[in-house]
């Protein structure tokens, strides 16, 4: 309710509406209220306001500065009096809407004037009026005012107050308060603000203590109908800029909920919805136009009243005892009371039946309306159980429904949406069936909205257990997918073929048809999805399978299949007669015309459903190697295949090293003796064989390159050790020759 009475508009607002604001003479000089209230309210941007509005109005003394007040706090266009003239402006009551904010603004006829004279009628009524349709009330008197009876209205005050408190508060169940605002104007200072406010209101006081109060409430207080605040305000004349300035801060009171003086409190609103409140106070008028002595109820009204609300009162108090043992399960334990709509309308009946017994020999017109607000009571503290229950109802609907689902989907080969279907309609009725005999008669009761939020709860769950199915599918299709994909991948891209692409997508189509069998009538609406994660695996074993160390592993296999090997595939033993350069170039620009292919998954003719997300780009999944990275794999294949080339012409070299014919025929006759003796000698006979067999053996192999590199690494290690062991010798002469020089020394030294 808070929310929803304070209203007021921002400040900002206040700068931003700037349009002229109509104003309406709600009650004319002939005391006539007048119909045209609701096209005004329309017009004020009110009429669709609800609670959300408030209404203030100002009543003091003829010439006091009311309309001028209104105009500088609320930015209306009441009309201010003349100076010149000192005479009657505001005649009757006038009402506009606040600059920039949802305030109804009552200007009322002053009091005191010569234009009535003695006649104080319209002055009392007037007064009445305002005080049982506004929220505040603000009174305006000078400062040399306070303290007079006459001056500051205290009169006026005594014959509202009374005749208030016996129309309008004679409830004694209801207490309405209103804030009287009290604005001192010409306060120069010299009296504080505080002292005037004591006397102010030791004065009210006083008056509410000698008022004639109805019976039953002899011994309520002002305070309990009644606030009071107090301002003061500069001279305007005097000090207009100051005057202005006041006025400016005395506004953000009316217009800043946060303010810690704010006048529109939750407890002062009256409640009245605004497309309602011409009816309400033309009522009100009526009321206090048509009644004598201010419209003082008649004996029978006032015992009509008293006797119903007491009888209304027991009947209540009884109702409220048989209602106690179903709030208890209801509200406390979170039970479902069976049978629950039958004893509400029971217990509501009895209630009713015994109010009817004695309260219609009463004035017809209060006992209808005292039985009406009876029954309006009756069923709200019947709504509370009834709200309760439907709560409790709720609870158990989407318990029930969320339990059977779980056990439902634990159940082998079930269907996932004939098992929402079932579990949703069971817990449907649940709650329908158990609210529908909740709803009793007299009342605008509705679980309409309570079952819209319960489809809306319902469908989460159901959403939340088809989202877990599709999570527990998507990780088992997943690794079904991974499973079958990786053999075919991995084979495919072993041995790539312009076809390579083309048998890995048709591997692809063929897991998604054995993936998707079980599962794709259950949960259609996923199906894009999970074609879309089993892409992201394939993509994943593509990636996995042509990682840098891998794709070049790939290529040196496959040149060594072309440049190593013959066409029946055995290795190649290089000779001087064999063009390397051909075979070499050969092998190499058909091992790099395999780098386009495995760069892009190439689609060709086949048709590939995979649609793209935000996060998930179908064409750029395409792309395996970006062109700087196609340049890098083709940079290092070149220099690892180098080595190859190198190795072949090395091992050409080697075999084409051969021997002058000339230094055979010196070799033969130089070493004829030691030819002879090898051959005389056994020892050096097999020894001789052993060397040749080596020896054809590193040539038919082609490993004298990497003997030579062998014998080569093992004379340089030796040639090392060598080194350092010459180095450590020669350290080991230096220090012996140091010694002895040292030992000479000192003999000498001795001999000396």
């Amino acid at each position: 309710m808070t929310d929803a009475i304070n209203n007021t508009i921002s400040t900002t607002d206040w700068d931003q509406d700037t349009k002229l604001l109509p104003r309406l003479q709600l009650v004319d000089e002939k005391q006539d209220f007048t119909e045209q209230l609701p096209e005004y309210m329309n017009q004020w941007g009110l009429g669709e306001a609800g609670f959300k509005y408030n209404v203030v109005a100002v009543f003091g003394s003829q010439s006091t500065g009311k309309s001028t007040l209104l105009n500088g706090l609320f930015g209306t266009n009441f009309d201010v009096m003349n100076e010149n003239q000192r005479s009657q402006t505001t005649k009757g009551i006038w009402v506009s809407r606040g600059r920039g904010m949802h305030v109804l603004v009552m200007d009322v006829e002053g009091t005191d004037g010569r234009e009535r004279g003695e006649d104080q009628d319209f002055e009392r009524k007037s007064a009445l009026f305002s005080m049982a349709t506004s929220e505040v009330i603000i009174l305006n008197l000078w400062e040399h005012q306070v303290g007079l009876y006459q001056g500051a209205n205290m009169g006026l005050l005594k014959t509202v107050f009374e005749v208030n408190l016996q129309l309008f508060q004679h409830s004694k169940t209801s207490k309405e308060k209103t804030l009287l605002f009290f604005v001192v104007r010409d306060h120069v200072g010299t009296t504080p603000l505080e002292n005037l406010a004591k006397t102010l209101q030791s004065d009210l006081e006083k008056i509410w203590a000698g008022l004639s109060k109805p019976e039953g409430l002899e011994d309520c207080q002002i305070h309990d109908y009644f606030d009071f605040m107090y301002t003061g305000l500069p001279h305007k004349i005097l000090m207009p800029e100051k005057f202005d300035e006041e006025v400016v801060h005395l506004r953000q009171r009316f217009t800043d909920p946060t303010n810690a003086n704010f006048v529109f409190r939750p407890e002062y609103h009256k409640r009245i919805p605004a497309d309602g409140y011409h009816v309400y106070a033309s009522g009100i008028w009526d009321k206090v136009l048509t009644n004598k002595d201010l419209d003082l109820p008649t004996q029978q009204e006032l015992l009509a009243q008293y006797r119903c609300d007491e009888i209304a009162q027991t009947a209540f108090a009884k109702f409220v005892e048989q209602l106690a043992p179903f709030k208890s399960p209801i509200l406390e334990k979170g039970q479902i009371v069976d049978d629950l709509g039958t004893q509400m309308t029971s217990i509501r009946q009895e209630a009713i039946a015994a109010f009817d017994k004695q309260a219609s020999r009463y004035h017809q017109a209060v006992y209808q309306k005292k039985r009406q607000e009876m029954l309006t009571k009756l069923n709200t503290q019947l709504n509370v159980c009834f709200v309760g229950q439907l709560k409790n109802l709720y609870k158990k609907a989407i318990a029930q429904f969320d339990n059977e689902l779980k056990q439902k989907l634990k159940q082998p080969n079930y269907n996932f949406a004939s098992v929402v279907t079932s579990a949703l309609s069971k817990a449907r009725a649940v709650f329908v069936d158990g609210a529908q005999v909740l709803v009793l008669a007299d009342t605008d009761w509705s679980y309409q909205l309570d079952l819209e939020q319960l489809d809306e709860e319902f469908e989460k769950v159901s959403t939340k257990a088809r989202a877990d199915e599709f999570k527990k599918m998507s990780k088992a299709l997943t690794k079904q997918v991974e499973n079958d994909l990786a053999e075919p991948i991995s084979l495919a891209l072993n041995d790539p073929q312009p076809t390579t692409w083309s048998t890995i997508l048709l591997a692809y189509k063929s897991t998604l048809e054995r993936g998707f069998n079980s599962t794709a009538e259950e949960l259609e609406e996923s199906v894009v999805t999970l074609k879309r994660d089993a892409w992201i695996v394939l993509r994943k074993k593509v990636d996995e399978e042509l990682a840098d160390n891998m794709l070049l592993l790939k290529l040196r296999t496959k040149f060594e299949e072309k440049f190593r090997y013959d066409e029946q595939g055995l290795p190649r033993v290089w000779k001087p007669e064999d063009d390397i350069d051909t075979y070499f170039k050969a092998a190499r620009e058909e091992t790099l015309k395999l780098i386009p292919i495995f760069a892009k998954i190439d689609l060709g003719e086949d048709s590939v459903d995979v649609e793209s997300t935000e996060e998930f780009d179908f064409q750029q999944s395409l792309t395996i190697l970006t062109e700087a990275k196609q340049i890098d794999i083709n940079n290092r294949f070149k220099r690892e295949s180098d080595a190859f080339y190198l190795e072949a012409k090395r091992s050409v070299v080697a075999t084409t090293a051969k021997i002058p014919p000339w230094l055979g025929a010196v070799i033969l006759v130089l070493g004829w003796n030691e030819f002879m003796a090898v051959l005389r000698s056994p020892f050096y006979l097999f020894l001789f064989i052993v060397m040749v067999c080596c020896a054809y053996v590193v040539y038919v192999l082609n490993l004298w390159g990497p003997l030579e590199r062998i014998l080569s690494a093992v004379a340089g290690e030796a040639s090392r050790i060598a080194k350092d062991r010459m180095i450590e010798g020669v350290d080991r002469m230096r220090e012996q020759a140091i010694e002895l020089r040292s030992m000479q020394t000192q003999q000498k030294d001795k001999s000396e």
